[in-house]
């Protein structure tokens, strides 16, 4: 993706207005998984389309506290990543999960069609583009989620003392300077550094 043409960030009021409207629709449930599979998970569509529910729960077949993303289903060769499952996901995925009930198999996908099948990737595109249109968010797109919780984690990263380099494990890039044109610079944050020096 071209550095002047990312994806934006998603503001909290945004995010709100998403939550909301997700309430409204025919699939509440699905709807609010995917929305927070890309937000507080960083998935892209082609990893929110082919996670799975083998990939999110434990031995006794309950959503566990990390995602095993599997190759087959992220980006590349070695785009299998664990990403902790966000409280808020959490309580999303045990929903579903149980809303779905047999059909929660394994090897099924977590983000299903009407027909219970799973969706593309370029359906995930074409789901959240609809949404931030209808919502009239110009410039959002199905990595403003993933784009979000990049810039999200790597400001927080630091308090937990971590650092960017588990960020870039988090998105599963190959490139910390890949991680990097993810982040959102942050004017306030950059004003009050200085003052500190």
């Amino acid at each position: 993706m071209a550095l002047g043409k990312q994806a934006k960030i998603l503001t909290d009021k945004q995010v709100r207005a998403v939550l909301a409207e997700l309430d409204t629709r025919r699939y509440p449930l699905r709807d609010r998984t995917m929305f927070l599979l890309s937000l507080k998970s960083g998935l892209r569509a082609k990893e929110v389309a082919g996670v799975t529910w083998g990939m999110l729960t434990d031995a006794e077949g309950e959503i566990g506290d990390v995602i095993a993303l599997e190759n087959k289903a992220s980006k590349g060769r070695g785009g299998g990543r664990h990403i902790p499952i966000h409280p808020d996901l959490k309580a999303a995925l045990i929903q579903l999960h149980r809303d779905r009930g047999e059909k929660a198999r394994p090897d099924m996908p977590v983000i299903h069609s009407e027909r219970d099948r799973g969706l593309s990737a370029a359906a995930v595109v074409v789901w959240f583009h609809r949404l931030y249109a209808d919502l009239g968010m110009v410039g959002c797109s199905s990595h403003s989620g993933r784009r979000s919780f990049i810039t999200r984690a790597a400001r927080k990263i630091s308090e937990v003392g971590g650092s960017l380099r588990d960020i870039q494990a988090l998105a599963g890039h190959a490139s910390l300077g890949t991680t990097a044109r993810y982040i959102e610079a942050d004017d306030e944050a950059q004003r009050k550094v200085v003052a500190l020096i």
